[in-house]
């Protein structure tokens, strides 16, 4: 039961919880997404709503106080100039916890915390081809794509005759020292 407590001690002294906390609310504004145990997002959640309801209101009081727990410039910009700006139509609920299974070490519930507005960055775009493309590929409109469709002629391979005289050079060379 967890009646009446006020927080998860994580099993750290209190200088370690709060290093640890400050530490991954940084790196939650970075990269907007980390993966990470459910104790721990549960924390760093806490905290990290508190900045972001004070960064919806760039003054120098909310700076100054969220910058004691973030001390990177160039994370505590991004807080007060692009995610606060972002929540500023939302009254609290700026994280969410996306459950993905249990660590294989030691079976500890593993966990997505992201933010809410978080959008997934895909390398390729061009992985979502219609039935239709392949058609459009294997008919060329002109002569010039023809020309560039066609396979380039390969040379042939190399026989193992080569390979057996460099075998039988070093084998020499070996017994002749």
């Amino acid at each position: 039961m967890n009646h009446k407590k006020g927080f998860n001690k994580l099993n750290r002294n209190a200088s370690h919880r709060r290093a640890l906390l400050r530490n991954m609310a940084t790196v939650l504004f970075k990269h907007e997404r980390i993966v990470t145990t459910k104790a721990k997002a549960l924390e760093v959640r806490r905290v990290a709503e508190k900045m972001i309801t004070r960064a919806k209101e760039d003054s120098v009081h909310n700076r100054r106080i969220v910058g004691q727990k973030i001390t990177d410039q160039a994370i505590l910009a991004k807080l007060f100039t692009d995610i606060g700006p972002r929540m500023k139509e939302r009254n609290g609920g700026y994280t969410r916890i996306l459950k993905i299974g249990f660590r294989d070490q030691d079976a500890a519930s593993m966990v997505v915390l992201e933010l809410v507005d978080h959008k997934l960055e895909t390398g390729k775009k061009d992985n979502k081809k219609k039935s239709g493309d392949k058609a459009k590929k294997a008919e060329p409109k002109t002569a010039e794509k023809a020309k560039k469709a066609e396979p380039k002629a390969r040379k042939p391979k190399a026989t193992a005759a080569p390979k057996a005289e460099k075998a039988a050079a070093a084998t020499e060379s070996t017994a002749a020292e």
